[in-house]
């Protein structure tokens, strides 16, 4: 493999495939509705999940993708499948997709959909199915100011660094030996909100309070702050499965792709944590 597409790639997940992929000398082809600057390696390419236009011209002269479906949204299943029957028509070989823990919990659900959507392809495929990322503390909807708000409960998570999401996808899609596996990505400790607050707080440089939010108060707050309803009811409902104690457990994932153990989440505070003395965005 040495052309890839990379959907999504000013995203968190994307933009660090992007440098695993260059700085290995793979040429990459940077895919977003807005493109980044081109570099050594990489070219820009419009793409919009909504604008099929974009993409057999995304797809030409590719040999593996690295699909993230479209954020904030359920309706993707059929994008994805419009989408894997034109990269098949476009001589693509390879599809690495982004899903999520627990898709195969639910058939009729569109984490499982959109899987079956690349599995029926015709693509020699593979799934990356992380838990919560560690950046959804400095990137992401987490972001805490003086308190880390969410309806968790006490319920334990092994947050993954999404670096080495990118490791894995990298390596899936350059590699030999992961045609028709499903990967679970965790960190290798589970910590409760607790746990992670204080954590922040140390690289924060400041106090970060763990703060209990009632769930029901808490999706209503989400669907306020812009998530469409369906989406925010979702993340509610994975919330719920944090706080019964079912996302605890740590998968061995990045170990098995990489011969690595998976960075731990005070790893990632001490490489990244910087960013929270950022001032929060209004």
């Amino acid at each position: 493999m040495s052309s890839l597409l990379i959907l999504g790639a000013t995203g968190k997940t994307g933009r660090r495939v992007v440098d695993v992929l260059t700085a290995a000398g793979h040429t990459v082809h940077a895919a977003a509705r807005t493109p980044g600057p081109a570099s050594a390696g990489v070219t820009p390419v419009a793409f919009d999940w909504d604008d099929p236009s974009t993409h057999d011209a995304a797809l030409a002269g590719v040999d593996g993708v690295y699909v993230v479906p479209p954020a904030l949204r359920l309706d993707n299943p059929p994008l994805i499948a419009a989408f894997a029957g034109r990269a098949r028509s476009a001589g693509v070989q390879r599809a690495v997709l982004l899903s999520a823990r627990g898709a195969d919990a639910d058939a009729s659900g569109p984490l499982r959909q959109a899987e079956l959507a690349i599995e029926r392809s015709g693509l020699e495929w593979t799934l990356l199915r992380p838990t919560w990322f560690a950046q959804n503390f400095t990137e992401g909807v987490f972001r805490p100011d003086d308190a880390l708000v969410a309806p968790a409960g006490d319920g334990r998570v092994p947050f993954i660094d999404v670096q080495d999401i990118a490791d894995v996808a990298a390596a899936t899609l350059t590699g030999e030996g992961h045609a028709g596996s499903a990967y679970e990505l965790s960190g290798p400790r589970a910590l409760d909100f607790g746990e992670v607050a204080a954590t922040l707080a140390e690289h924060a440089g400041r106090p970060v309070a763990y703060v209990d939010a009632d769930p029901a108060d808490w999706e209503r707050g989400a669907v306020a702050a812009g998530l469409p309803p369906d989406y925010a009811a979702m993340l509610g409902m994975l919330h719920q499965l944090v706080r019964a104690g079912h996302e605890a457990v740590v998968s061995d994932g990045v170990e098995h792709v990489l011969g690595r153990p998976a960075t731990s989440f005070e790893e990632w505070a001490a490489r990244e944590g910087h960013a929270l003395r950022a001032p929060v965005p209004a």
